[in-house]
């Protein structure tokens, strides 16, 4: 059984955690697989936009710690960042679309998304400080940037779970719904994504997280600087459109 699953659409993909009866736990396998199935979509021009999710109960309990005890408890592999690494290289959008329990390394994937939603049945927690391991995927720097720094800590220090309701009073998630209406929720989202101008969508996606990193006296002037730059691009190529169509029409009318 494939430990991810990959379904491409017109324009985006659905990517799905595939090991539901042990909570989607990040296997070396099933990392293996999640790398594979990033690296497809970057390579494929017509997928913009991602959707994230999880079979069955979970979305990504974390670490498979049963695969980690038998390998002498390699804590290495908490280290191991391909899966973060992966996610990065993919350019357009990724939706999570947290079905159930998001632990941990499930917890810091689900961060790595640009936009979340989640069912009535999603949670998250951080088992970090529990376990005696430090977060290296982003948790600790993402969910404080998100939600705040108090209630980071609350979440880090405590490792209590945070449940959907909360999750959204809280600003982690954008929309809560249903089991059923999940995933229909995440993809009408993609499906209006896709229908933005690609390049401008392409763009659009580090405009906001680099200018989120600076202050807003450099932000600003280096948003409009690029929204010069994009204007003036856009417009060559429009002017170049209009050529192209009147040469054409020129040549049309000297063939007849």
């Amino acid at each position: 059984m494939n430990k991810v699953l990959l379904e491409k659409h017109h324009g985006y993909a659905i990517v799905t955690l595939n090991r539901p009866t042990e909570m989607n736990a990040l296997s070396r396998e099933l990392r293996e697989d999640f790398v594979t199935a990033l690296a497809q979509c970057c390579a494929d021009e017509a997928v913009r936009v991602l959707i994230l999710t999880g079979a069955g109960r979970a979305f990504c309990a974390g670490f498979d710690l049963k695969e980690l005890s038998e390998s002498a408890g390699d804590a290495s592999q908490e280290a191991d960042n391909a899966i973060a690494r992966a996610m990065e290289q993919f350019k357009g959008p990724i939706i999570g679309a947290i079905n159930g329990h998001a632990i941990t390394g499930g917890f810091e994937m689900a961060l790595a998304c640009d936009v979340l939603i989640g069912s009535d049945k999603a949670r998250f927690a951080d088992t970090h400080a529990r376990v005696g391991i430090l977060p290296g995927w982003g948790l600790s720097q993402r969910l404080s940037r998100l939600i705040g720094l108090s209630r980071a800590k609350e979440i880090h220090f405590t490792g209590a779970p945070v449940f959907a309701q909360q999750a959204y009073d809280w600003g982690l998630l954008n929309h809560v719904v249903s089991e059923d209406e999940l995933l229909p929720l995440a993809i009408s989202m993609a499906e209006d994504m896709v229908a933005c101008v690609p390049h401008t969508l392409l763009a659009y996606k580090p405009l906001i997280d680099d200018g989120f990193s600076m202050s807003l006296a450099e932000a600003l002037p280096w948003e409009e600087e690029l929204a010069i730059e994009s204007a003036q691009k856009t417009m060559a190529e429009m002017i170049a459109m209009r050529k192209d169509s009147v040469l054409a029409k020129g040549r049309s009318e000297t063939d007849e």
